[in-house]
């Protein structure tokens, strides 16, 4: 029994574990205060991102409530859902409005007939609106210039050869290009819809220059461009009756779309991750409810033979 024990001990079997001496305590109390600190700073860093993010929202309030523009209503827009599409419809219409209306002054230079091809168009229509505008292009083999009739690569022509040119003929101001004019204006396609049916006559105590139009939208109220549109201002292809509220809302999901292309492929892809992750998420539970919890739970015990 005696050199059983000496066997024992010399494996360390039966050697009893000392206790922690003063340092490795110490150590341990640091190491508790660190996490307790770092748990501060982390809480103190939170608080100041909070307060650093509403005193900017309340800055950003402030700024908007003290400015001279009224602010455009939101308007019960089709294509607003999580899940809903452009009205390709409107789109057309829209286009139709552009490019009887709009393009006698604002260009759309990043926008190309392909573009309107299983959008608005089908590219036999696409052909036919991009052969109505006539293309400068060259030069030939003999060095010279010649105009072409245009093609689906072309882009929306300018209606100015420059920007000289269009300031002279708007009064000195300049009309801007609408390719993404809806993305780069706060408020969006409501600003646009709001913008182009809130002309009013000015009220007492404002006072306009010649060629200046009164607009509460715009900013100062004082806008260069007059009101273009009107009821029945032009005739839609499909019957749709030209009111002024339906040619405005035609032409903002135009330019909804020429500033997002991709807003109906977007939509479409949320769908698609939203179905994939649910999918993953319901295998992930099967796994881990049949399959994992059985092997995390098991219990291993070893019964030697008698």
């Amino acid at each position: 029994m005696a050199a059983t024990l000496r066997r024992f001990n010399g494996l360390r079997l039966l050697k009893s574990t000392p206790a922690l001496n003063l340092q490795q305590a110490k150590n341990l109390s640091t190491a508790s205060s660190w996490a307790n600190n770092n748990k501060k700073l982390i809480g103190a860093v939170g608080a100041l991102t909070g307060g650093v993010g509403a005193l900017l929202f309340a800055l950003e309030q402030s700024v908007e409530a003290s400015g001279t523009e009224v602010h455009s209503p939101a308007q019960p827009w089709n294509h607003k859902g999580l899940f809903s599409s452009l009205d390709h419809q409107s789109v057309r219409r829209g286009y139709e409005v552009y490019k009887q209306v709009c393009s006698a002054c604002h260009s759309m230079q990043y926008i190309a007939y392909r573009n309107l091809v299983g959008v608005s168009h089908t590219e036999a229509e696409a052909k036919a609106e991009a052969e109505q505008i006539t293309v400068k292009d060259g030069p030939d083999d003999t060095g010279n210039y010649f105009d072409r009739p245009g093609k689906l690569s072309d882009y929306f022509p300018s209606p100015y050869p420059n920007e000289e040119a269009a300031r002279a003929a708007n009064n000195g101001a300049y009309p801007p290009d609408l390719s993404y004019i809806v993305s780069a204006r706060k408020g969006g396609e409501d600003y646009i819809f709001s913008l182009l049916t809130g002309y009013h006559d000015a009220p007492a105590g404002v006072v306009l220059r010649e060629g200046q139009y009164f607009n509460p939208y715009f900013p100062g109220g004082a806008i260069s461009m007059a009101q273009v549109l009107y009821n029945e201002v032009i005739e839609y292809e499909d019957g749709t009756p030209p009111t002024q509220s339906q040619l405005a809302k035609d032409v903002a999901t135009f330019l909804k779309w020429t500033s997002e292309p991709e807003h109906d492929d977007r939509k479409q892809i949320l769908i698609k991750v939203i179905g994939i992750l649910g999918f993953l998420t319901a295998i992930s539970y099967y796994i881990k409810r049949h399959k994992w919890s059985s092997l995390k739970s098991r219990k291993i015990v070893f019964v030697p033979k008698k």
